[in-house]
């Protein structure tokens, strides 16, 4: 049942009710608002401002599309929208492309401000100590995280990386900032901690032991876990903020491990289009696939992978042609939800 199907019958109701009643009651419409259930970012084509966000309801059965344009006077997002940070009542929608990150009240998704100082091709976000902490990595010049006051959106320290150096995931893990070295175009087994009292640099990297590229970190429990991709095997390593040992957890046999996630007391993460789940203790990988995806090819296959309460999150990205098709599954594996979605969708943000 859609959304708007829901709408008619709250209209409906509404009519029925004023026309069986006195002139002395006033016609009242709810608001629709999204605080119990999932955004999805869905990041549109490149140089084309039909980036959106879709809303589904905690028990799956009520989607919206294009939610931003629906609450805010009929304006476009913007251009490649291609990560979500919510924080109090805030969510943060950066736009690659565009250059900005649009601030929208999380439950009513109305635009209550806009960041676009020192925003220079944006990659990811992170909140620690009040502050938004965004990845700038400029193809070919240059590379800083950049540093706004949650309170007003203003500026305050542009912290710059080497030239030779990436900037891309960020995460936050006991109150400091961790930032990915590495991207698809830029190999690389290193983090960089920011330390969030001064935001200055910590002079020594953070190297993993094991693996030739980083493919994502994520923040779990004051520690960093980052997924690594090696020759014939990856790895998940976990990084402890108070520092100490890295601990490697050896995925045999599994290639070009990505899209890590931790959910229950378990790892998720996927390989090609095979998607794996093992608990966080195991000693030994998982031999056969949880789930079995859809096959895009190199570029566009789990481009979009989430996994939230028990529910894993898939996308087929139909190549950014067509509205893309998301399912949901049970963490055992069983699909309970199909449905669509916007074009290229590559998150899913828990809103309860």
């Amino acid at each position: 049942m859609k959304l708007n199907r829901l709408l008619q019958i709250i209209f409906g109701f509404v009519l029925l009710f004023s026309v069986s009643c006195t002139s002395d009651y006033e016609e009242i419409i709810p608001e629709i608002t999204y605080n119990n259930g999932f955004f999805i970012t869905n990041e549109g084509n490149f140089q084309t401002p039909n980036a959106d966000v879709t809303f589904i309801t905690k028990d799956l059965s009520l989607t919206q599309n294009d939610i931003y344009k629906a609450k805010n006077n009929n304006e476009n997002l913007g251009d490649v929208l291609q990560t979500m940070v919510l924080n109090g009542n805030k969510a943060y929608l950066l736009l690659n492309s565009s250059n900005k990150i649009k601030v929208v009240d999380r439950v009513t998704f109305k635009k209550t401000g806009e960041i676009s100082e020192q925003v220079n091709n944006p990659r990811y976000m992170a909140v620690a100590n009040g502050n938004l902490y965004v990845t700038n990595d400029q193809f070919g010049a240059g590379k800083f995280v950049t540093v706004y006051k949650l309170s007003d959106n203003s500026f305050v320290k542009k912290i710059d990386f080497a030239a030779t150096s990436t900037v891309e995931g960020i995460v936050e893990a006991g109150g400091n900032i961790y930032v990915q070295n590495t991207n698809s175009f830029n190999p690389g087994t290193t983090i960089t901690k920011i330390n969030t009292s001064n935001n200055t640099i910590d002079p020594t990297p953070i190297q993993v032991p094991n693996g030739n590229n980083i493919n994502k970190i994520i923040s779990y429990n004051n520690s960093v876990y980052a997924i690594v991709e090696g020759t014939s095997n990856s790895y998940i390593h976990q990084i402890p903020a108070a520092g100490g040992v890295i601990t490697t957890t050896t995925l045999t046999g599994i290639e070009k491990g990505t899209n890590l996630q931790i959910d229950g007391g378990r790892f998720y993460f996927s390989s090609k289009n095979k998607i794996y789940s093992m608990a966080m203790n195991a000693t030994t990988a998982p031999t056969s696939p949880l789930i079995t995806a859809v096959d895009g090819g190199d570029y566009f296959t789990l481009y979009g992978f989430s996994v939230l309460d028990g529910r894993i999150f898939t996308v087929d990205v139909k190549g950014f042609t067509e509205a893309s098709e998301i399912t949901v599954y049970t963490t055992a594996g069983t699909a309970i939800s199909k449905f669509k979605a916007g074009k290229g969708p590559n998150g899913v943000y828990k809103n309860y």
